[in-house]
């Protein structure tokens, strides 16, 4: 059995897996795909390194097969196939007000504890959630992304008959886009990415490149004149932040999707002028796993499409080398198994 190991120094190697018993409402998995997120990509550049323990075993976007169950657990059984909801709740703080997704004690699986881009892998028994015969196993690697976009979407409310803005067209930024849309929002997908962008279309998506176009203008030129009623910053980067203040209509939303680790200047002056809302959007919580997995098994959320390639664990390395030099790329996944 074999895991994928972060080292440090832009270095994954695979080293052994071992079988853990599980314990008490602990559960042991065959792991059969593990996503590669935009945080390993982190990890793997050394961002995180004050965080992250050496050697690590990364990943966290992982379906499996449940092969052996502990004492208590009643939700799964052996032979279930599932996806991991890869959260360790700490001790509940008055802090976190029952939201414990988001508690000052939570540790992540795959970043603060060893994840799941190894071949058994042991996680407590409420991180799992059954998928549906409809689903193969690749497309289960995706269901953790998926409940990141549910989640975003609910987090901003949105409703039929909207108009969402989309800043980023990267995994999540498409995510968004798909569950918004499912939601009967028009949606519109500003992404710098022009593969990307053809990716959006075919998947009936209105696009805008902010390279060669007034993203405010353009919107005011679909919208005929009513502007977003809400706008999601998924790209992490400072244009992103400058431009969506402009997008939003009077009360209407930005969800803070993207991590910006370091202050960025915010046109404050429009959230006062307007009434508008920013809402901050972290993780997810049980309900966003289950209707990623519905979307999902519907077909809605195009995953053949988003899955760029699916490497075995041995070309782990390989693997973040490509990412690293492939802006192109949707999501790419190890196999496990």
């Amino acid at each position: 059995m074999k895991s994928a190991q972060y080292q440090g120094n832009k270095t994954i190697a695979v080293g052994e897996s071992q079988a853990i018993a599980p314990g008490d409402n602990e559960v042991r998995l065959d792991v059969g795909f593990c996503g590669i997120c935009g945080t390993d990509i982190h990890i793997f550049h050394g961002a995180m390194d004050a965080r992250v323990a050496n050697p690590q075993i990364l990943g966290h976007e992982a379906s499996a097969t449940v092969a052996e169950i502990g004492a208590g657990v009643n939700n799964v059984a052996v032979g279930d196939r599932v996806a991991v909801r890869p959260l360790k709740f700490g001790q509940p703080a008055d802090f976190d007000k029952g939201f414990a997704h988001v508690g000052k004690n939570l540790k992540f699986i795959g970043i603060d504890l060893p994840g799941g881009m190894q071949s058994s892998w042991t996680v407590p028994d409420y991180t799992l959630h059954k998928l549906p015969d409809a689903l193969s196993l690749e497309h289960g690697a995706m269901i953790e992304p998926a409940a990141v976009a549910c989640h975003d979407v609910r987090m901003g409310e949105v409703v039929s008959g909207e108009t969402c803005v989309v800043i980023g067209g990267g995994p999540i930024g498409l995510l968004i886009a798909l569950v918004a849309k499912e939601k009967g929002a028009r949606v519109i997908l500003s992404e710098v990415n022009q593969t990307r962008l053809d990716l959006a279309q075919s998947l009936g998506l209105e696009v805008v490149n902010p390279v060669n176009t007034d993203v405010p203008e353009k919107v005011a030129e679909l919208t005929h004149g009513k502007m977003a009623d809400c706008v999601f910053e998924v790209s992490g980067s400072a244009p992103g932040v400058e431009v969506m203040t402009e997008l939003p209509n009077v009360r209407g939303r930005i969800v803070m999707v993207a991590i910006h680790p370091q202050p960025k200047p915010v046109n404050l002056f429009k959230f006062f002028w307007s009434e508008i809302r920013m809402i901050g959007a972290r993780l997810y919580q049980e309900e966003d796993f289950d209707e990623a997995i519905a979307l999902a098994a519907a077909g809605k959320l195009h995953l053949d499409k988003l899955i760029t390639q699916v490497n075995p664990i041995e070309d782990v390395q390989k693997t973040f080398e490509m990412i690293d030099a492939n802006p192109d790329g949707i999501k790419y996944l190890i196999q496990c198994s």
